[in-house]
């Protein structure tokens, strides 16, 4: 795969990228990892021009590829999407526990969770399913994924230009920056829920 990978970036350059992410948004076994630090070593080999266009194709991409599932869902809802996931998605690499899953995310983050999904490897993708369910605005789900997937475009392929061919330090890269995140996730929300529950406290000691 690596090497197929590098030929399509080699052959079709910042096109290629978008191609691949494209393919990888509807896709996930073809990995964004992979393909987003192969262009951006790409740059430092030369064969590439900018990062900054890897960054713009890979996100103009991935932003293509996203919104399949977010019409899918939209379209034939949740039961019947959950039946065929069922059946066939074990070809995608999903579950019914992975619709339960992004539901719970979105249920708890409401339209936020389109961003904080983008940064998740297990959720960035699929996190279209619960939006189009909601019937989530278009012009918000593609604000929301604009925002998360441009952030983690940029982040692999920043780690693909300052690590080089050492992909299992873009991994352990990558799995330090994703629990930074999930962390600040938890702690900006926890703090705004206890913040809450004080007023709400100090609200009912004053009658």
């Amino acid at each position: 795969m690596v090497e197929w990978i590098t030929n399509v970036i080699s052959s079709l350059g910042y096109l290629g990228i978008g191609v691949l992410m494209t393919i990888e948004g509807f896709f996930p076994p073809l990995p964004s990892e992979l393909i987003l630090s192969l262009a951006g070593f790409s740059v430092t080999q030369g064969k590439l021009s900018s990062l900054l266009w890897v960054v713009v194709a890979g996100t103009i991409g991935s932003v293509i590829g996203v919104l399949p599932w977010y019409y899918i869902s939209k379209l034939v809802g949740e039961q019947r999407l959950r039946e065929w996931i069922d059946k066939h998605g074990k070809w995608l690499r999903l579950s019914g526990k992975d619709i339960d899953r992004m539901n719970h995310w979105f249920g708890k983050y409401g339209r936020r969770a389109v961003l904080f999904g983008r940064l998740v490897p297990t959720i960035r993708t699929y996190i279209s399913i619960p939006a189009g369910i909601e019937a989530m605005p278009l012009l918000h789900f593609l604000l929301y994924s604009v925002v998360g997937i441009s952030l983690w475009v940029g982040l692999l392929a920043y780690a693909g230009y300052v690590l080089g061919q050492n992909y299992q330090l873009v991994k352990k890269f990558l799995s330090f920056i994703v629990l930074v995140i999930i962390a600040a996730i938890v702690i900006v929300y926890g703090s705004r829920f206890i913040m809450h529950r004080m007023r709400k406290q100090a609200g009912k000691s004053r009658r």
